[in-house]
């Protein structure tokens, strides 16, 4: 932490989502499916299908040059007792969306009852961190070097929101910050990314592919 802070140029960009079909979607999925995913395995399965149109994000910078990664390794921060601790989901884009929340909740057990391996603690080409279950709104996190970038999630509530027809609605929006290496990514590429990302959370039904 130390490191990324004394030497990355960071910058962050912010977005408010829609997260109304992804609500509809998961009460359906709690009908039918023996696990329901929950809103981070949404954002997890969004990001890593983002990440393979966006290869750039999924980078590294590493001896003073741009490192590209053949797989999609997302990383997920998980709080255990005086740590914070980030398990990878290896191969996450080509993981279902069941199989993310699955894995998801073993590593992050394994996290807490301390069984997790270095081996599951490694390799991670991008990381998601979500304090919205502790009601922040939204909130700044550092880049785990030497990934290009890093995503948080703030809390899932209602906000108002202006619907196509003019009127003023209430909506469960999340608002994501994306966090930037800019010795790797630039500004219009990590907009369009986050917009990617953002399209992919109001349209869920791609995730389930």
């Amino acid at each position: 932490m130390a490191e990324a802070r004394a030497t990355i140029p960071d910058f962050e960009l912010r977005r408010e989502v829609d997260m109304s079909e992804v609500v509809a979607l998961r009460e359906r999925l709690g009908e039918t499916a023996d696990q329901r995913p929950s809103v981070d395995d949404f954002i997890v399965k969004a990001v890593a299908l983002a990440l393979r149109e966006f290869p750039r994000v999924n980078g590294s910078y590493r001896d003073g040059r741009f490192e590209g990664h053949s797989r999609v390794n997302v990383g997920i921060a998980v709080a255990a007792p005086d740590a914070l601790l980030v398990p990878t989901i290896f191969d996450a884009d080509r993981r279902s969306l069941a199989e993310i929340a699955a894995t998801a909740q073993t590593l992050a057990a394994r996290v807490r009852d301390g069984s997790i391996t270095p081996a599951e603690l490694g390799g991670a080409t991008f990381t998601v961190s979500n304090l919205g279950m502790y009601g922040v709104d939204s909130f700044s996190a550092v880049i785990y070097p030497p990934q290009a970038a890093i995503l948080t999630a703030g809390s899932l509530r209602p906000r108002p929101v202006v619907d196509p027809s003019g009127d003023l609605v209430a909506r469960p929006t999340i608002v994501l910050t994306l966090a930037c290496d800019h010795r790797i990514l630039y500004g219009a590429e990590a907009a369009r990314f986050l917009t990617w990302l953002a399209e992919l959370l109001e349209r869920p039904r791609a995730l389930l592919g």
